[in-house]
């Protein structure tokens, strides 16, 4: 059984007389990469700040490695990098001296260890040009080689794939996966971005109007909604709106889309039969997590 490493227990924070959190709680075990999503204002960057000590904890308790947040804060973040929003970086200076002077604010971090970071994050080839030179992809990986510098099993990334192109998303993605398995590091990503998380994270945690409405693998989470798209496939698609009795999309003329929910299935072939349409085929179409996301929240875009 994995370790757990992170444990958020009733989390709850008010500012003066407006709750922002309400009873958060989830937890991110070894070698989880757990997206953190909801909409804007939904909680997703207090909770982070709660975790890592930015901000005062209303009530609740956040444990990291066993430890309390609150009670033993620098035990419990001795074993966590973070990066909250934009990495900071000196940009007259070059990727390894940026390295080199974080690493001197650690005991145990010594020259083998930059060395490693670098090849890490696939800096190598770079890491002595200066950081004014980076593509915004080369710097987000600049800021985690940062973060784990200590050797954290906790990594917590706000929104890292901002502003980043498709090339510089793939090299995060692999990035991330890399230390989740090799690395043994637990993950903890907050994202607008769901069709990227879909493609890398092994959890998922979906946070409404300060609350957790779900935490689950996202397969679980895709597979469990109430409604799916169902491809239909007919002798022909004459009609069938009107005895499916409800919209559908008509994708040729044999074959029609249709959001159902599954016991609705067999009314609906039944109807199709009684009016003698032929049934070649039912497909169950595999859902986005942005689309399993919209039905969890009733409709609530990600912005």
């Amino acid at each position: 059984m994995s370790t757990k490493i992170l444990e958020c227990k009733n989390l709850t924070k008010i500012f003066g007389k407006k709750q922002v959190l309400n009873q958060v709680s989830f937890e991110v075990f070894e070698g989880d990469i757990l997206g953190f999503i909801g909409p804007n204002g939904a909680g997703k960057t207090t909770t982070i700040k709660l975790i890592l000590g930015l901000q005062k904890i209303t009530s609740g308790q956040v444990h990291i490695n066993g430890y309390d947040i609150k009670n033993d804060f620098v035990k419990a973040i001795e074993k966590v990098g973070a990066i909250v929003e934009n990495p900071d970086m000196y940009m007259y200076l070059t990727g390894r001296q940026n390295l080199n002077m974080i690493a001197r604010l650690y005991k145990d971090v010594d020259k083998k260890r930059v060395e490693e970071v670098i090849k890490i994050s696939g800096l190598d080839k770079r890491i002595d040009d200066k950081v004014s030179k980076y593509s915004l992809g080369m710097r987000q990986r600049l800021g985690i080689a940062a973060a784990i510098l200590n050797r954290p099993n906790l990594l917590i990334l706000d929104e890292p794939t901002n502003g980043l192109d498709p090339e510089g998303i793939k090299e995060l993605r692999d990035l991330l996966t890399n230390l989740s398995k090799k690395e043994k590091m637990g993950i903890l990503i907050s994202s607008h971005n769901l069709a990227e998380l879909e493609s890398f994270c092994t959890k998922v945690c979906i946070i409404q109007n300060g609350s957790v409405i779900e935490t689950t693998n996202i397969d679980e989470l895709k597979n469990n909604v109430s409604d799916s798209v169902y491809t239909i496939e007919i002798s022909s698609v004459k009609k069938v709106t009107d005895v499916v009795g409800r919209p559908v999309e008509i994708i040729n003329d044999n074959t029609f889309r249709v959001k159902l929910n599954q016991e609705e299935i067999p009314n609906i072939i039944k109807k199709l039969v009684e009016k003698d349409y032929l049934i070649y085929q039912v497909i169950r179409n595999q859902i986005s997590l942005e689309d399993a996301f919209l039905i969890k929240t009733g409709g609530n875009k990600i912005d």
